[in-house]
């Protein structure tokens, strides 16, 4: 085996197919056992967790193999590109933690060498300008079962073709008057082949090039000789472009002049259940303002899991967990929130918060006083040490915590049981206080000092621990509770049915004015922390100075299996 795998402590044959692919290649000596790899994104929207997948396979294939990975972004339809979705891009790859150094492009670096190498295939009749509307040559196509028809423009002359194609470039035509074709075979059986689109006319400004060019290349023309170009080595793209394939090795046939040729490897696109997938849908979310915009974190786009709380690990082990394989499926959307919990166990800051608070005096508690009791900040790591906890006279607990009249399994607080406040006392409960309208205001219980950091001096046991914030010495918080933003599993599978139909209307709920520990004072956006009992929240950007939000990435068990049963 090659020395860059035996480096990398790969002696051992990989199980993603790719690698597979790519071990074989190096040990043979293919290019010269180089491995560069390239992601090539549309800079039309945000990327979404499709996406990270396919960026961690490119740049993680790369790194495994001392390879080099190109970030190339596929601007050849000016009509839907903006720079600020080249900008989000960059900001996405580098936050999951992959660099391409100096290996930034753009197919719009390509336009003149593409361009040349279109009139060399007219100049060698290996294209045509057709005049006739898309329709119409798309009917041409015939189906898998049926040849095609050949143009009737198919046989002009070369002369004609690089004229013709030249005043294209000149602008002399308007939008769907014509377009150049690749002459190959309209009775291929793979339809790709049948004399496919290179250029098209759209005179619109590009986002980079202004308007030197009213024509563009079309994605299959620019994609494979971009690749070479580059000296792309493994161009790893989704099962979608296995019947493009020939098509590509076409192209690149026609340019090669030595040994080097990349090689088009396809894998499985990832497909989440209740989420939608389709950068087309998620505008259409934005759009018409069923989200916030492309970072609302219910979306499945790497900002919007960002702003969620994700981690870059969970989602580099997230794609790691799923694998790579060449079969199409679903994949449940409870893996990639397993991932951010397993790794957000081992790193999150242990806090105590409450959400929906309910008043506690305890009465033989003097007033004024303000106990620290010592909390351990992560059970999972000891030398994130601990923290004091202010305790005090007043205290809030979750309403839901409390029952006046309790069902029979109810362990929690209710009048006369005992239950332990976490890392503090004792307390039972003697009386509650109603308002007129008979709902409860607040509570009155009595403590054992003698059970203080939640230890029973006589050995008794109680059924129950809850958490606790202190009513005078804590955080005022806004807190966004968010679920998934569809409630049926396959949201875009029902024919004639609107995706958005599915939405699920109790996927955010705000809740204006809650209590967190003061441990939190100092929170900065992004940071994590797990409310202890509630699930793993982080800092939102919409806080200011004087107002903390909080985001719950996830709750600290799946209960939505249980709620769809």
């Amino acid at each position: 085996m090659s020395e860059n795998v035996i480096e990398n402590d790969n002696a051992v044959k990989s199980n993603n197919f790719i690698h597979q692919i790519v071990e074989e290649e190096i040990s043979a000596g293919k290019n010269n056992g180089r491995v560069h790899t390239r992601f090539p994104p549309e800079p039309n929207g945000y990327l979404h967790i499709g996406h990270a997948k396919s960026i961690c396979l490119n740049f993680g294939t790369a790194q495994k193999y001392n390879g080099l990975t190109n970030l190339r972004f596929d601007d050849t339809n000016p009509s839907r590109e903006e720079t600020e979705y080249v900008d989000s891009i960059m900001e996405d790859v580098r936050w999951l933690g992959f660099n391409w150094g100096d290996r930034l492009y753009y197919a719009s670096d390509y336009f003149d060498r593409l361009f040349d190498f279109a009139v060399k295939l007219i100049k060698e009749g290996k294209a045509y300008i057709d005049d006739q509307d898309a329709e119409t040559i798309s009917a041409q196509k015939g189906t898998p079962t049926r040849p095609g028809t050949e143009s009737p423009f198919k046989s002009r002359t070369i002369e004609e073709n690089l004229d013709l194609f030249m005043r294209m470039k000149a602008g002399e035509f308007n939008e769907g008057d014509c377009v150049l074709r690749a002459n190959i075979d309209m009775a291929s059986p793979n339809m790709h082949m049948r004399d496919p689109i290179l250029y098209r006319i759209m005179k619109a400004p590009h986002h980079r090039t202004g308007d030197k060019w009213c024509i563009y290349p079309m994605y299959d023309f620019a994609h494979g000789q971009c690749d070479y170009w580059e000296g792309i080595t493994h161009s790893i793209c989704t099962l979608e472009f296995e019947v493009h394939r020939p098509l590509y090795d076409w192209f690149v046939d026609q340019l090669k002049d030595s040994d080097y040729r990349p090689r088009q490897i396809e894998f499985s696109r990832l497909n989440l259940n209740y989420t939608v997938m389709s950068k087309r849908k998620l505008l259409e979310l934005v759009k018409d303002n069923h989200v916030t915009g492309w970072d609302d974190p219910r979306m499945p786009t790497i900002c919007g899991l960002r702003r969620r709380g994700y981690t870059p690990e969970s989602i580099r082990n997230f794609a790691e967990r799923i694998g790579v394989t060449k079969t199409d499926g679903v994949t449940d959307v409870a893996l990639l929130e397993y991932s951010i919990r397993e790794d957000l166990n081992k790193r999150a800051q242990r806090v105590m918060g409450v959400l929906n608070p309910l008043k506690v005096v305890i009465t033989n508690c003097p007033e004024g006083v303000v106990d620290q009791m010592e909390a351990v900040n992560n059970p999972e790591d000891a030398s994130m040490g601990t923290r004091l906890v202010p305790f005090t006279r007043e205290l809030y607990i979750e309403r839901d915590d409390f029952m006046e009249e309790p069902p029979k399994k109810f362990f929690r607080l209710s009048p006369g049981t005992e239950v332990r406040l976490r890392y503090a006392y004792f307390i039972t409960c003697t009386d509650v206080i109603k308002d007129a309208n008979g709902e409860i205001t607040e509570i009155h219980c009595t403590y054992d000092p003698a059970s203080r950091g939640g230890n029973s001096p006589d050995g008794r046991k109680v059924k129950s621990t809850i958490h606790w914030v202190s009513a005078s010495e804590n955080i005022e918080a806004e807190v966004r509770l968010y679920d998934r933003l569809f409630s049926d599993e396959e949201p875009d599978g029902h024919k004639d049915v609107d995706f958005k139909e599915f939405m699920n209307h109790d996927s955010l709920q705000v809740l204006p004015k809650c209590y967190i520990e003061p441990f939190v004072k100092d929170a900065k956006v992004l940071d994590h922390f797990q409310f202890e009992r509630l699930g793993y929240f982080n800092v939102d950007q919409d806080s200011t100075a004087g107002k903390l939000v909080f985001n719950r990435t996830v709750q600290l068990k799946d209960t939505w299996a249980k709620q769809c049963k």
